[in-house]
Protein backbone atom coordinates (compact mmCIF):
# COMPACT_ATOMS: atom_id res chain seq x y z
CA UNK A 1 0.00 0.00 0.00
CA UNK A 2 0.99 3.75 -0.66
CA UNK A 3 -1.75 5.29 0.85
CA UNK A 4 -3.87 4.02 3.71
CA UNK A 5 -7.21 4.63 3.02
CA UNK A 6 -9.45 4.44 5.90
CA UNK A 7 -13.50 3.14 6.56
CA UNK A 8 -14.51 4.34 9.96
CA UNK A 9 -17.25 2.21 12.04
CA UNK A 10 -19.58 4.08 14.07
CA UNK A 11 -19.00 7.93 13.37
CA UNK A 12 -19.83 9.40 16.41
CA UNK A 13 -18.70 11.87 18.75
CA UNK A 14 -15.26 10.80 19.70
CA UNK A 15 -15.04 10.77 15.72
CA UNK A 16 -16.02 14.44 15.05
CA UNK A 17 -12.76 16.32 16.38
CA UNK A 18 -10.44 14.08 18.46
CA UNK A 19 -9.95 11.80 15.64
CA UNK A 20 -11.89 12.12 12.29
CA UNK A 21 -10.02 15.19 10.74
CA UNK A 22 -7.37 13.58 11.52
CA UNK A 23 -6.95 11.04 8.72
CA UNK A 24 -6.94 13.51 6.16
CA UNK A 25 -4.19 15.73 7.79
CA UNK A 26 -1.84 12.76 7.76
CA UNK A 27 0.52 12.49 5.13
CA UNK A 28 -0.12 9.05 2.98
CA UNK A 29 -3.63 8.66 4.53
CA UNK A 30 -7.34 9.95 3.68
CA UNK A 31 -10.75 8.92 4.73
CA UNK A 32 -12.92 7.51 2.16
CA UNK A 33 -15.91 5.60 3.70
CA UNK A 34 -17.99 6.09 6.99
CA UNK A 35 -20.63 3.81 8.62
CA UNK A 36 -23.02 4.20 11.24
CA UNK A 37 -26.28 2.17 11.76
CA UNK A 38 -28.49 5.35 11.48
CA UNK A 39 -28.09 6.31 7.75
CA UNK A 40 -29.01 9.67 7.58
CA UNK A 41 -26.01 10.52 10.46
CA UNK A 42 -23.66 8.20 8.45
CA UNK A 43 -24.65 10.55 5.37
CA UNK A 44 -24.29 13.75 7.62
CA UNK A 45 -21.01 13.54 8.75
CA UNK A 46 -19.84 12.47 5.61
CA UNK A 47 -21.46 15.51 3.77
CA UNK A 48 -19.93 17.77 7.08
CA UNK A 49 -16.31 16.31 6.23
CA UNK A 50 -15.88 15.95 2.99
CA UNK A 51 -16.13 12.00 2.94
CA UNK A 52 -17.67 10.40 -0.62
CA UNK A 53 -19.23 7.01 0.73
CA UNK A 54 -21.68 6.39 3.60
CA UNK A 55 -22.80 3.20 4.79
CA UNK A 56 -25.60 2.15 7.21
CA UNK A 57 -24.02 -1.68 7.55
CA UNK A 58 -20.47 -2.25 8.74
CA UNK A 59 -20.03 -5.23 6.43
CA UNK A 60 -20.56 -3.49 3.30
CA UNK A 61 -17.51 -0.75 4.32
CA UNK A 62 -15.76 -3.35 5.23
CA UNK A 63 -15.70 -5.02 1.65
CA UNK A 64 -15.84 -2.02 0.34
CA UNK A 65 -12.73 -2.10 -2.48
CA UNK A 66 -11.74 1.59 -2.05
CA UNK A 67 -11.43 0.47 1.78
CA UNK A 68 -7.75 -0.73 2.57
CA UNK A 69 -7.96 0.43 6.73
CA UNK A 70 -10.42 0.05 9.14
CA UNK A 71 -10.85 2.14 12.25
CA UNK A 72 -13.45 1.11 14.22
CA UNK A 73 -15.14 3.80 17.24
CA UNK A 74 -18.15 2.40 18.10
CA UNK A 75 -18.65 1.27 22.14
CA UNK A 76 -16.47 -1.56 22.91
CA UNK A 77 -19.10 -4.16 22.61
CA UNK A 78 -19.01 -3.91 19.23
CA UNK A 79 -15.15 -4.19 18.81
CA UNK A 80 -14.59 -7.89 18.94
CA UNK A 81 -16.93 -8.33 16.00
CA UNK A 82 -16.10 -5.79 14.04
CA UNK A 83 -12.32 -6.31 14.93
CA UNK A 84 -11.98 -10.14 13.43
CA UNK A 85 -15.01 -9.72 10.67
CA UNK A 86 -12.31 -6.82 9.07
CA UNK A 87 -9.51 -8.97 9.94
CA UNK A 88 -10.39 -11.85 8.35
CA UNK A 89 -11.24 -9.60 5.04
CA UNK A 90 -7.38 -8.88 5.32
CA UNK A 91 -7.35 -5.50 6.08
CA UNK A 92 -6.10 -3.60 8.99
CA UNK A 93 -7.28 -2.31 12.15
CA UNK A 94 -7.30 0.73 14.14
CA UNK A 95 -9.96 -0.05 17.06
CA UNK A 96 -10.42 2.61 19.83
CA UNK A 97 -9.97 2.11 24.04
CA UNK A 98 -10.74 0.45 25.60
CA UNK A 99 -9.92 -2.61 23.16
CA UNK A 100 -13.01 -4.48 23.98
CA UNK A 101 -15.41 -5.97 27.14
CA UNK A 102 -13.03 -7.63 28.91
CA UNK A 103 -9.35 -8.99 28.59
CA UNK A 104 -10.72 -12.65 27.78
CA UNK A 105 -12.04 -10.45 23.91
CA UNK A 106 -9.00 -8.78 23.78
CA UNK A 107 -7.28 -11.92 23.91
CA UNK A 108 -9.21 -13.36 21.51
CA UNK A 109 -8.88 -10.37 19.02
CA UNK A 110 -5.10 -10.01 19.44
CA UNK A 111 -4.80 -14.54 18.51
CA UNK A 112 -6.82 -13.26 15.35
CA UNK A 113 -4.81 -10.24 14.01
CA UNK A 114 -1.68 -13.02 14.55
CA UNK A 115 -3.12 -16.03 12.90
CA UNK A 116 -4.84 -14.12 10.18
CA UNK A 117 -1.35 -12.17 9.47
CA UNK A 118 -3.22 -8.99 9.77
CA UNK A 119 -2.27 -5.59 11.71
CA UNK A 120 -3.99 -4.52 14.34
CA UNK A 121 -3.73 -1.09 16.58
CA UNK A 122 -5.42 0.18 19.49
CA UNK A 123 -5.72 3.59 20.12
CA UNK A 124 -3.91 4.09 23.50
CA UNK A 125 -3.29 7.96 21.57
CA UNK A 126 -1.59 9.45 24.77
CA UNK A 127 1.44 7.00 23.89
CA UNK A 128 2.07 9.20 20.49
CA UNK A 129 1.41 12.84 22.12
CA UNK A 130 4.23 15.42 23.19
CA UNK A 131 3.39 15.45 26.86
CA UNK A 132 3.59 12.05 27.94
CA UNK A 133 6.52 11.34 25.34
CA UNK A 134 8.33 14.20 27.52
CA UNK A 135 7.38 12.30 30.85
CA UNK A 136 9.05 9.39 29.05
CA UNK A 137 12.08 11.52 28.04
CA UNK A 138 12.61 12.38 31.67
CA UNK A 139 11.96 9.09 33.57
CA UNK A 140 14.79 7.85 30.76
CA UNK A 141 17.10 10.34 31.68
CA UNK A 142 17.18 9.58 35.26
CA UNK A 143 15.86 13.27 36.68
CA UNK A 144 14.34 12.13 39.72
CA UNK A 145 16.51 9.39 40.23
CA UNK A 146 15.51 5.78 40.46
CA UNK A 147 11.19 5.37 40.71
CA UNK A 148 10.03 4.38 43.84
CA UNK A 149 6.27 4.89 43.34
CA UNK A 150 3.48 6.26 41.45
CA UNK A 151 0.46 7.65 43.13
CA UNK A 152 -2.92 8.28 40.62
CA UNK A 153 -5.78 10.11 41.72
CA UNK A 154 -8.82 10.73 39.08
CA UNK A 155 -11.96 12.06 41.23
CA UNK A 156 -14.88 13.19 39.72
CA UNK A 157 -18.64 14.35 40.66
CA UNK A 158 -21.68 12.65 38.70
CA UNK A 159 -21.75 13.35 35.02
CA UNK A 160 -17.75 14.62 34.75
CA UNK A 161 -17.16 17.17 31.87
CA UNK A 162 -14.45 14.75 30.86
CA UNK A 163 -16.95 12.40 29.47
CA UNK A 164 -17.82 12.86 26.02
CA UNK A 165 -21.74 13.58 26.13
CA UNK A 166 -24.03 10.80 23.83
CA UNK A 167 -27.54 10.57 22.91
CA UNK A 168 -27.96 7.52 25.60
CA UNK A 169 -25.45 7.22 28.37
CA UNK A 170 -24.04 3.65 27.19
CA UNK A 171 -20.68 4.47 29.00
CA UNK A 172 -22.59 3.47 32.46
CA UNK A 173 -24.33 0.56 30.80
CA UNK A 174 -21.67 -2.70 31.53
CA UNK A 175 -23.55 -4.84 28.71
CA UNK A 176 -21.98 -1.88 26.19
CA UNK A 177 -18.85 -0.34 28.14
CA UNK A 178 -17.31 -3.35 30.14
CA UNK A 179 -17.81 -0.98 33.29
CA UNK A 180 -18.75 2.32 34.24
CA UNK A 181 -16.67 5.47 33.82
CA UNK A 182 -13.13 3.75 34.93
CA UNK A 183 -13.63 1.45 31.72
CA UNK A 184 -13.71 4.47 30.03
CA UNK A 185 -10.68 6.55 31.32
CA UNK A 186 -8.86 4.16 33.61
CA UNK A 187 -7.19 2.37 29.84
CA UNK A 188 -5.52 5.55 29.23
CA UNK A 189 -4.09 5.65 32.40
CA UNK A 190 -2.77 2.38 33.06
CA UNK A 191 -1.46 1.64 29.54
CA UNK A 192 0.91 4.78 30.17
CA UNK A 193 1.97 3.06 33.40
CA UNK A 194 3.21 -0.13 31.34
CA UNK A 195 4.14 2.18 28.70
CA UNK A 196 6.53 3.78 31.18
CA UNK A 197 7.58 0.91 33.46
CA UNK A 198 7.30 -2.36 31.37
CA UNK A 199 5.76 -5.77 32.53
CA UNK A 200 3.40 -6.27 35.44
CA UNK A 201 4.55 -8.79 38.47
CA UNK A 202 1.36 -9.12 40.13
CA UNK A 203 -1.77 -6.50 40.55
CA UNK A 204 -4.98 -6.57 42.28
CA UNK A 205 -7.89 -3.86 43.59
CA UNK A 206 -11.27 -3.43 44.53
CA UNK A 207 -14.02 -1.77 43.50
CA UNK A 208 -17.47 -0.88 44.52
CA UNK A 209 -21.26 0.99 43.58
CA UNK A 210 -21.27 3.92 46.71
CA UNK A 211 -24.45 5.65 44.50
CA UNK A 212 -27.82 3.81 44.70
CA UNK A 213 -29.08 4.96 40.96
CA UNK A 214 -26.05 3.30 39.12
CA UNK A 215 -25.85 -0.31 37.88
CA UNK A 216 -21.67 -0.14 37.76
CA UNK A 217 -18.76 0.55 39.70
CA UNK A 218 -18.55 4.24 40.91
CA UNK A 219 -15.16 3.93 42.84
CA UNK A 220 -12.22 1.55 41.74
CA UNK A 221 -8.58 1.04 43.62
CA UNK A 222 -5.95 -0.31 42.30
CA UNK A 223 -2.49 -1.70 43.02
CA UNK A 224 0.48 -2.77 40.58
CA UNK A 225 4.05 -4.55 41.56
CA UNK A 226 6.38 -3.89 38.51
CA UNK A 227 8.79 -6.50 37.84
CA UNK A 228 11.28 -3.66 38.04
CA UNK A 229 9.96 -2.69 41.46
CA UNK A 230 7.99 0.05 41.05
CA UNK A 231 4.75 -0.08 42.91
CA UNK A 232 1.36 1.89 41.40
CA UNK A 233 -1.95 3.56 43.30
CA UNK A 234 -4.56 4.61 41.93
CA UNK A 235 -7.79 5.45 42.75
CA UNK A 236 -10.95 6.27 40.35
CA UNK A 237 -14.09 8.31 41.85
CA UNK A 238 -16.99 9.32 39.74
CA UNK A 239 -19.02 10.64 42.57
CA UNK A 240 -17.33 13.03 44.55
CA UNK A 241 -18.35 16.82 45.28
CA UNK A 242 -17.49 18.91 42.64
CA UNK A 243 -14.57 20.84 44.63
CA UNK A 244 -13.34 17.59 45.30
CA UNK A 245 -12.40 16.52 42.01
CA UNK A 246 -8.44 16.14 41.05
CA UNK A 247 -6.67 14.48 38.16
CA UNK A 248 -3.19 13.89 38.53
CA UNK A 249 -0.39 11.91 38.44
CA UNK A 250 2.85 11.57 40.47
CA UNK A 251 5.76 9.79 40.11
CA UNK A 252 8.37 9.62 42.91
CA UNK A 253 11.81 8.95 42.68
CA UNK A 254 14.65 8.90 44.54
CA UNK A 255 15.73 12.80 43.87
CA UNK A 256 12.32 14.37 43.50
CA UNK A 257 8.73 13.57 41.55
CA UNK A 258 7.42 14.52 38.31
CA UNK A 259 4.00 15.36 38.64
CA UNK A 260 1.22 15.75 35.82
CA UNK A 261 -2.54 15.42 34.57
CA UNK A 262 -3.95 12.93 32.10
CA UNK A 263 -6.64 15.62 30.54
CA UNK A 264 -4.01 18.65 31.19
CA UNK A 265 -0.99 20.08 29.23
CA UNK A 266 1.86 20.74 32.14
CA UNK A 267 4.18 18.29 33.66
CA UNK A 268 6.07 19.62 36.61
CA UNK A 269 9.32 18.31 38.04
CA UNK A 270 10.58 18.70 41.83
CA UNK A 271 14.10 17.66 42.11
CA UNK A 272 17.19 19.73 42.64
CA UNK A 273 15.97 22.20 40.57
CA UNK A 274 12.27 22.54 40.21
CA UNK A 275 11.05 22.67 35.86
CA UNK A 276 7.55 23.24 34.28
CA UNK A 277 6.74 22.21 30.81
CA UNK A 278 3.89 23.70 28.78
CA UNK A 279 2.68 21.70 26.05
CA UNK A 280 0.10 23.09 23.37
CA UNK A 281 -3.23 21.55 23.40
CA UNK A 282 -3.77 19.47 20.41
CA UNK A 283 -6.56 20.13 17.79
CA UNK A 284 -7.06 16.74 17.67
CA UNK A 285 -5.71 14.73 20.21
CA UNK A 286 -5.25 11.60 18.23
CA UNK A 287 -3.31 12.89 14.84
CA UNK A 288 0.39 12.29 16.43
CA UNK A 289 -1.45 8.65 16.96
CA UNK A 290 -2.72 8.34 13.47
CA UNK A 291 0.44 9.40 12.00
CA UNK A 292 1.94 6.38 13.42
CA UNK A 293 -0.59 3.90 12.59
CA UNK A 294 -0.24 4.86 9.17
CA UNK A 295 3.84 4.60 9.25
CA UNK A 296 3.10 0.93 10.38
CA UNK A 297 0.26 -0.13 8.21
CA UNK A 298 3.06 1.39 5.36
CA UNK A 299 5.67 -0.75 6.79
CA UNK A 300 7.42 2.13 7.58
CA UNK A 301 7.70 1.96 11.49
CA UNK A 302 6.74 -0.07 14.04
CA UNK A 303 3.52 -0.99 16.14
CA UNK A 304 2.91 2.35 18.04
CA UNK A 305 0.58 -0.06 20.78
CA UNK A 306 -0.01 -3.64 19.50
CA UNK A 307 -2.85 -5.88 20.85
CA UNK A 308 -1.06 -7.23 23.20
CA UNK A 309 0.22 -4.09 24.57
CA UNK A 310 -3.94 -3.38 25.17
CA UNK A 311 -4.22 -6.80 26.20
CA UNK A 312 -1.76 -5.64 29.23
CA UNK A 313 -4.20 -3.25 30.14
CA UNK A 314 -7.36 -5.22 29.52
CA UNK A 315 -6.05 -7.38 32.25
CA UNK A 316 -5.32 -4.95 34.83
CA UNK A 317 -9.02 -3.91 34.39
CA UNK A 318 -10.46 -7.02 34.80
CA UNK A 319 -7.27 -7.48 37.91
CA UNK A 320 -9.11 -4.27 39.71
CA UNK A 321 -12.72 -4.90 38.90
CA UNK A 322 -12.90 -8.47 39.97
CA UNK A 323 -13.78 -9.66 36.42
Amino acid sequence: MEEIRWGIIGCGDVTEVKSGPAFNKVANSKLVAVMRRDAAKAEDYAKRHGVTKWYDDAAQLINDPKVNAIYIATPPLQHEAYTIEALKAGKPVYVEKPMTLDAASAERMTEAANQLNVKLCVAHYRRAQPMFLKVKELLAENTIGDIRLVRLKMLQPPNPVLIAKTDDNWRINPAISGGGLFHDLAPHQLDLMTYYFGPVKNASGIATKQQEDTEVDDLVAGNILFENGVVFSGTWCFSVATEDQADNCVIYGSKGNITFPMFGNKIKVTSDESKEFVFEPLQHVQQPMIKKVVDYFLDRGPNPCSGEDALITMKLMDDFTGK
